[in-house]
């Protein structure tokens, strides 16, 4: 487990980082993580300074995608053979990390912790959008995916440089299914997400319904124009 690298994005995660970051040094003290502050205007930097934390703050908002390719060219340079996203929000478990890392042994780039495998079918207006997300991939690329939308997902040493040197990677569910295209070997194991004890989901119904309908757009079209 010490070539696993945890990436926590972190945005105005005061109430969270603490609790997140203490079990993971806790309770799985092989693993390496950095907490990437994404400009948080709360107490997140500074908590993470106060109790020593592994930390890198950047100035600005970034967004995710930024945020995230900074981790991930962290675990470039530091030499890491994987990295796997991880919320800051707690809603991430760390017990499934070393059964992705296990299942990325037999020969996977990217491996992504399904919410649904072995589940009954969630309807949920969420859910729906995911699944249609699930479609779209499976129609361009022959791959079925059954959580496109998890953000939990690890990746190996040839997607951790891709990421740290294409600036137009983003770890959103549009770049894995061009990285399907372009040959990635893509796997899921079953995990369970806690629900968000404190704070605030910046996911609220527009904002998921827009985001849900640019990814579509993404998928089916834009992909198909894509390059490095």
């Amino acid at each position: 487990m010490d070539k696993v690298l945890v990436i926590i994005p972190a945005y105005n995660e005061e109430t969270n980082i603490a609790a997140v970051v203490g079990e993971l040094e806790e309770k799985f003290p092989r693993l390496d993580y950095l907490v990437v502050n994404d400009g948080s205007r709360d107490r997140t930097a500074q908590i993470c300074r106060e109790n020593g934390y592994n930390l890198l703050d950047l100035p600005v908002n970034l967004g995710l995608a930024g945020c995230f390719q900074a981790g991930m060219k962290y675990a470039y340079r530091k030499g890491y053979t994987y990295a796997i996203q991880f919320d800051g929000d707690g809603q991430h478990r760390p017990e499934y990390i070393e059964a992705m890392r296990q299942k990325m042994d037999e020969g996977y780039d990217i491996v992504i912790g399904s919410r649904f495998i072995g589940k009954k079918k969630d309807w949920s207006p969420r859910m729906v959008g995911s699944r249609l997300i699930a479609a779209a991939i499976r129609l361009t690329t022959g791959v079925r995916i059954t959580d496109p939308t998890s953000g939990m997902r690890m990746f190996n040493r040839d997607m951790i440089r891709e990421f740290a040197l294409n600036i137009n990677y983003g770890p959103e569910p549009d770049t894995v299914s061009y990285l399907l295209k372009q040959g990635a070997r893509v796997a899921e194991v079953p995990v369970h997400i806690t629900d968000r004890t404190s704070g605030e989901s910046y996911l609220k119904p527009l904002v998921a319904c827009s985001y849900m309908t640019r990814i579509l757009i993404s998928i089916l079209l834009i992909q198909n124009f894509r390059h490095v």
